[in-house]
């Protein structure tokens, strides 16, 4: 049984390749701290994310 329920959570992963978590660390403009901005992002958005 263990078998087929790994083999179900396999087969939906594939859309899951697709996004990739991204980390940014961001200064606050009221305390003057770092925060930390994490996000989903599609792969072709990556550069994107870090640009702005």
């Amino acid at each position: 049984m263990a078998k087929k329920t790994v083999a179900t959570l396999h087969e939906g992963s594939k859309d899951g390749r697709a996004y990739s978590k991204v980390i940014k660390m961001v200064k606050s403009p009221k305390t003057g701290a770092y925060i930390f901005d994490e996000q989903m992002v599609p792969n072709e958005a990556v550069k994107d994310f870090f640009k702005n």
